[in-house]
């Protein structure tokens, strides 16, 4: 019998987000028969432990691993990947995000992987950066293509972005949409958990709340998000609110709500891993981001059935559609969110039937669809390149 082939992924760091979930469940389902698994991150990860949890997964950690740019722990972080793969030989990487993408596919070059893939969770160029800072982050993502044998993207925007920037051409490319417990989004609903959360957090009973889960960093623009719940609590006046997250923003936020004047209805709940809930206890949920891949907690709203009022950016109208599932603006259009988000709450019909339709909509992003989406991809990669460090 042949050999299983070996998956390392190599990530950034575990910290609770789209990309880390879903890269931490592909390593914990990925078809044993078929495939043994290796990870590698940088440390300091709220999800570490729980990748320490999966027990038939080898997790390493890479000390110089770190998400800001710095040219020397960079080299120093590139040149322990290389030894580390060089020791775990595993047959495919897999990398995931900007930082990790680019070290960890040249250090696996280097390392004389045969065969390398790399997921777009959203690129590390953005319209918002300066055009030299844009220049260089494409620049490398062109480099370590070279070395790249295919791309997953999370949406077909960040697909054609890639195009567009002459990173790889477009048969490189799969679509494998970032996946969500579907089944868990679903039961939170039909066991009033979400009623539960309001309780708990002290919302008042039959109280509108409307809602956003998103890392407070600059690229989901949370002070926007109290610039929009300022709005609708002017033109509806028992609204509240809650923002699940944290991040180097927090500070900001607090400001802003406390300016606002809605410190008594707007609640910061910090990092929450039980999202179900939080979406189950909305009627509004709202996402205020500069740029995306495609975020996770849009297709989870999908599938508790709750209308989504978003920016519209790379892959986020591939899962709302406008007057059908919710409502799209443009980044930085506060007054528009804010009169999309009255416009719901005033309108329990058109809530409901958003609601349904989106929950008929989101198997497209089935989790399990993903992971099985991925194995078949390994599979099909070209035999790569001989190793030959195998003792």
């Amino acid at each position: 019998m042949s050999r299983k082939p070996t998956v390392c992924h190599v990530i950034t760091r575990l910290e609770l987000g789209g990309a880390q979930q879903n890269t931490l469940y592909t390593c914990e389902h990925l078809d044993r028969a078929r495939f043994a698994v290796q990870l590698v991150s940088g440390p300091g990860g709220l999800l570490d432990d729980d990748a320490r949890a999966i027990g038939d997964l080898t997790y390493e950690q890479c000390p110089w691993l770190h998400r800001p740019v710095h040219p020397w722990r960079d080299a120093l972080a590139w040149r322990d990947l290389v030894r580390r793969l060089r020791r775990l030989a595993p047959d495919i990487v897999h990398t995931h995000s900007s930082k990790a993408g680019i070290l960890g596919r040249l250090a696996a070059r280097c390392a004389g992987v045969p065969r390398v893939v790399h997921s777009v969770h959203g690129w590390g160029f953005t319209p918002n950066q300066a055009p030299a800072v844009r220049r260089a982050y494409v620049l490398a993502e062109r480099f370590a293509a070279r070395v790249t044998d295919r791309f997953i993207a999370v949406s077909q925007a960040n697909v054609e972005a890639g195009v567009a920037e002459r990173i790889a051409p477009r048969e490189r490319f799969t679509v494998i949409h970032s996946g969500i417990e579907i089944a868990r989004f679903r039961r939170a609903v039909e066991a009033g958990e979400g009623a539960a959360l309001r309780r708990e957090i002290g919302v008042p009973e039959g109280a509108p709340l409307v809602g956003m889960v998103a890392c407070l960093k600059p690229q989901k623009l949370p002070v926007d998000f109290v610039r929009v719940a300022a709005r609708v609590a002017g033109e509806i006046g028992e609204v509240h609110f809650l923002l699940a997250g944290d991040g180097v923003l927090r500070g900001e936020v607090e400001r802003a709500v406390a300016e606002a004047g809605l410190g008594g209805r707007f609640r910061l709940l910090g990092w929450r891993r039980d999202t179900e809930r939080v979406v189950a206890a909305l009627d509004v949920l709202v996402l205020t981001s500069r740029h995306e891949g495609l975020p996770r907690v849009v297709p989870e709203a999908m599938a508790a059935g709750r209308p989504v009022v978003a920016t519209a950016v790379d892959g986020t109208p591939e899962a709302v559609r406008p007057g059908e599932t919710g409502f799209l603006c443009a980044p930085g259009d506060v007054a528009g969110l804010a009169a999309d988000v009255v416009r719901l709450l005033r309108d329990a019909a058109l809530r409901a039937r958003f609601g349904e339709t989106a929950r008929r909509r989101v198997g497209a992003w089935d989790i399990d669809a993903m992971v099985r989406a991925q194995e078949r991809l390994y599979e099909q990669l070209p035999a790569g390149r001989p190793r030959n460090d195998r003792s």
